[in-house]
């Protein structure tokens, strides 16, 4: 598996742009972040820049237009974000997080069926 590179919170905004519709320009992504953020488009081509360095994009030219898509898959980065979310806040340990989450959030009849599919799910695996 190649390594998943540490996207920071306002590179993971570009990343779901490009996830769901590349490939795209620059201009396309400064675009469609336009109505989500308050970025002006140098520093959305700062973070397409930062994010071809970490190799999280890559890029192909077409005439003068870079156009930008994804190396790593949205599923690996949000395993591995996931991860070490984990492991910075909870000591890596999950009952405790999922603890916490179901003391804090409210949860309808619905999603607790979920939960409890997903966990009888696991428990045959």
């Amino acid at each position: 598996m190649n390594r998943i590179p540490r996207i920071s919170e306002a590179e993971w905004a570009v990343m779901k742009v490009l996830w769901t519709r590349a490939p795209l320009s620059a201009n396309e992504v400064v675009d469609t972040l336009r109505d989500s953020t308050s970025w002006n488009p140098k520093t959305v081509k700062t973070m397409l820049s930062r994010l071809v360095k970490k190799k999280a994009l890559g890029f192909s030219q077409q005439g003068r237009t870079y156009l930008y898509s994804p190396l790593v898959d949205e599923k690996d980065c949000v395993r591995t974000e996931s991860r070490s979310f984990l492991e910075r806040v909870y000591g890596g340990t999950f009952t405790p997080m999922l603890a916490h989450l179901l003391e804090e959030e409210s949860l309808s009849a619905k999603e607790i069926a979920e939960l409890r599919e997903l966990l009888d799910k696991k428990e045959r695996e």
